[in-house]
């Protein structure tokens, strides 16, 4: 059984498109080379197969002429793929190797590769490690767990903040003006247990910080829960959170104190691995 949403929501790309076909976001007025290429490419890897010049053109509103010049661009570069016998397009496998080496830069996922696996063999659960990324909650990692079901989480999938076990844990550890820029705006409600009161989030929040770690039972998604508990730098400074992810049956709102010490122990090492000193 695999699913494509988990405790972080949908995978599926996020592009919206706009009045006359044009992405949101686009710069008003005509592209600039720059512009169009990074949007081309951005919307290739967030495409989940080929796409064909045809529909690229139309998605930014401009000529088959001119997509397919960016278009061998980044294919000459590596950054896109062109299909042989379909001829449509698909991000190439340099954006994979840059990522990687990006992802390594982040010196929390070298640091919890050996606990995420210890984490896994002493749970069974898949374990997801996140990052707080230009005030967004990112995934670094995702371990799939010994159970039947798999979650659709890649590295780089953005974590909703208040109703995800990564989300409350960096809203009770991280900077201080997360909660109050998260709401600024009303919260979505994935399901009937998505926290949307600013008031409750509060407490729950305040939950967080007082027991060390969080759990967001069918916050996003029926019948997923996630575990999660902070992991701090050499600065003693909110680095990121490592979380188990599982069935509310196996990570019930209220986990056993057995699966709390894994989780807070797993993070307490990685902590240590990068320096963090208890004060």
């Amino acid at each position: 059984m695999t699913t494509s949403q988990s405790e972080v929501g949908p995978s599926s790309p996020s592009r919206s498109i706009g009045t006359g076909g044009r992405v949101k976001g686009q710069t008003p007025g005509v592209p600039s080379t720059v512009d169009l290429a990074l949007q081309v490419l951005e919307y290739l890897v967030e495409s989940r197969a080929p796409v064909a010049l045809t529909d690229l053109a139309k998605t930014f509103g401009t000529s088959k002429a001119t997509v397919y010049r960016h278009l061998q661009a980044l294919v000459k570069h590596g950054f896109a793929r062109q299909d042989e016998v379909t001829s449509r397009y698909e991000a190439g496998i340099k954006l994979l190797l840059l990522g990687e080496a990006l992802r390594e830069r982040y010196s929390i996922l070298s640091c919890a590769r050996a606990q995420m696996s210890s984490l896994r063999e002493a749970t069974g659960q898949a374990i997801s490690l996140s990052a707080l990324i230009n005030d967004e909650v990112v995934i670094l990692e995702l371990l799939q767990g010994r159970t039947v079901v798999e979650f659709g989480i890649r590295p780089g999938t953005r974590m909703d903040l208040h109703a995800t076990a990564h989300g409350k844990t960096a809203l009770a550890f991280g900077p201080a003006h997360l909660l109050d820029d998260l709401l600024a705006s009303p919260l979505k409600k994935w399901t009937s247990e998505t926290v949307t009161s600013a008031s409750l989030l509060k407490i729950a929040i305040k939950a967080v910080q007082k027991q060390g770690w969080a759990t967001a039972a069918d916050g996003i998604v029926w019948g997923v829960n996630g575990l999660a508990a902070p992991v701090f730098d050499h600065r003693n400074q909110y680095a990121g959170a490592i979380a188990i992810i599982g069935s509310v049956h196996d990570i019930p709102d209220h986990p056993s104190k057995e699966l709390i010490e894994l989780v807070i122990g797993a993070a307490g090492q990685i902590s240590r691995s990068l320096g963090y000193t208890k004060t």
